[in-house]
């Protein structure tokens, strides 16, 4: 299907994943209704396609972000309600009672992606956007900024840019008096409570790096390609880590994505 939903403009194009049901979830329709792709894509933005960005790197396929929403958006969704928590299209928002989100977007690229991030955690949450090469952390931040609520998302400090080696996680102070601290262990709680409740990662690592579980809240979720050790095949996976710090992990499907790899050498 992801072949017949490509379309001459945002909206079409996000009405033809959802058409085909590649989109299932009425508020991840509506954060990707928010994000126009053409600031963010170099060509054929509305193409249901990945499309490359440079530095080795791409914007990946609509279908394939739609995809990861949906399967983080229990851990996007800020949680309001003392106990069962329910939204449209999700039988449960997991997380602690007014716990600000905090999400890790490891391989941000364009930056498109961690906009859409930032459309559905609330005013409180924040969302990095981490890259190893300084050049595409430039590249997202700019991109972002070709918009008005682009602009307003990156001066607040809810969407922050940032260079590192994406299989240690991220941790920060406080960069601002306005802004909290976020990543890190996890651990505490309230504003600057560390950890992330979800982890984001947009290239194929060669294992399901430790480093990035232990800074998964309780209860947190990271979607992760993983190289599946031939050289060639590479999974989905999920880590799930529940309210007593239970980890549990699931392999899904196939995919292609670029590695997770070093930044290059200059």
């Amino acid at each position: 299907m992801a072949w017949r939903s490509s379309g001459t403009s945002n909206a079409e194009l996000v009405e033809n994943l959802w058409r085909n049901k590649l989109i299932t979830q009425p508020l991840a329709k509506s954060a990707f209704l928010q994000v126009d792709r053409a600031h963010y894509a170099p060509s054929s933005a509305y193409e249901d396609a990945p499309q490359p960005i440079g530095h080795g790197a791409t914007i990946s396929a609509p279908h394939m972000h739609a995809n990861a929403v949906e399967t983080l958006l229990p851990f996007l969704l800020p949680k309001v309600e003392e106990g069962p928590q329910s939204a449209p299209g999700v039988s449960s928002v997991c997380g602690l009672t007014g716990r600000p989100r905090r999400v890790l977007d490891i391989g941000s690229g364009s930056g498109y992606f961690t906009h859409v991030l930032a459309e559905l955690v609330g005013e409180t949450g924040v969302v990095v956007g981490l890259e190893h090469i300084p050049a595409l952390k430039r590249l997202g931040e700019a991109n972002m900024a070709k918009s008005a609520e682009g602009r307003h998302l990156l001066e607040s400090g809810r969407v922050r840019f940032r260079v590192g080696d994406g299989r240690k996680g991220w941790a920060e102070p406080r960069p601002a008096d306005a802004q909290p601290g976020v990543g890190g262990p996890a651990n505490g709680s309230g504003e600057e409570a560390g950890g992330w409740d979800a982890i984001h990662v947009g290239a194929a690592a060669v294992e399901l790096h430790e480093e990035l579980v232990r800074q998964l809240r309780s209860p947190g979720r990271m979607f992760i390609p993983v190289d599946a050790g031939d050289g060639w095949e590479q999974y989905i996976w999920t880590v799930d880590k529940d309210e007593r710090g239970n980890v549990r992990r699931e392999r899904l499907y196939g995919v292609r994505y670029v590695p997770l790899t070093d930044a290059p050498k200059s």
